[in-house]
C-alpha cells in the first residue's frame, strides 16, 4: 500500500473517531473537512471519485478501528476447503467478517457451516495478517484477516445457495483460480503452517 493510501486511511479514521465523539459544531466542521481531504487523498491513488468516497466513509461511523475478516482453513486427507461466492468464477476460503455478539470460534464455525454446509472445530489461529499489507485497498476499512485451522466433521461440502453456488476440497497442488478474498500469498502460508503441527501463527 503506498504511502498516500496510508495517510488517507489515517485521516478517515481521525475524522471518524471525532465526529463520533465531539460535540461542539466547529470541532465537528473540522472533522467533516479532514474526512473530505481524506476522501480526495484517496481517491487521487485509487481512481475513485472522491464524492463517491466521501459518501462510503460517512457511512462508517464509531471509533476508527480494524474489522476482522475471519477465515477458515479446512483440511480433509490432506485437501483443502474452497469456496466459490454466487457470481465469482475464483475460489476463496469459507469465512467473512466476524458479527457483533460472537466469539472467535462461533464466527469461523458459523461461516464454514453457512458457506460450506458441513460442521467444524476451530482448533487453533494459523496466522493474523494486515489485509492493507497485500495490495487490496477497499474502502473504508481497514482489516485484519484471521486464519483458523478447524476440523471438518461430517458431510460434503455444498454451496448454500444464497453466498455461494460451490464447495469443494482441493490438492494444495492443483487449486482453482483464487479470489483476492484469499490472498494467494496468504494461502501458501497458511497450508505450511497447517503442515506444521508445531508452528506458531504468523502475524504481520
Amino acid at each position: 500500500m503506498t504511502d498516500l493510501l496510508r495517510w488517507a486511511r489515517s485521516l478517515e479514521a481521525i475524522a471518524r473517531s471525532g465526529l463520533t465523539y465531539s460535540e461542539n459544531p466547529f470541532d465537528r466542521e473540522r472533522f467533516e473537512a479532514v474526512r473530505e481531504i481524506a476522501a480526495e487523498l484517496g481517491a487521487s491513488v485509487t481512481g475513485e471519485p472522491s464524492t463517491e468516497l466521501a459518501v462510503r466513509f460517512a457511512e462508517e461511523y464509531g471509533y476508527g478501528t480494524p474489522k476482522i475478516d475471519m477465515r477458515g482453513v479446512v483440511l480433509s486427507e490432506g485437501r483443502v476447503l474452497l469456496v466459490r461466492e454466487i457470481g465469482d468464477t475464483r475460489w476463496t476460503l469459507p469465512g467473512g467478517w466476524a458479527d457483533v455478539g460472537e466469539s472467535p470460534r462461533q464466527a469461523i464455525e458459523k461461516e464454514i457451516r453457512e458457506e460450506a454446509g458441513i460442521p467444524s472445530r476451530a482448533a487453533r489461529v494459523l496466522a493474523v495478517f494486515d489485509r492493507d499489507f497485500r495490495g487490496r485497498a477497499l474502502w473504508p476499512a481497514h482489516a485484519y484477516k484471521v486464519y483458523v485451522e478447524c476440523e471438518p466433521g461430517d458431510g460434503t461440502p455444498a454451496g448454500d445457495g444464497v453466498e455461494t453456488e460451490a464447495a469443494a476440497y482441493f490438492d494444495p497442488e492443483e487449486l482453482p483460480d483464487i479470489s483476492v478474498k484469499t490472498p494467494a500469498e496468504h494461502l501458501a502460508s497458511v497450508l505450511a503452517l497447517a503442515a506444521d503441527p508445531a508452528a506458531g501463527a504468523a502475524l504481520d
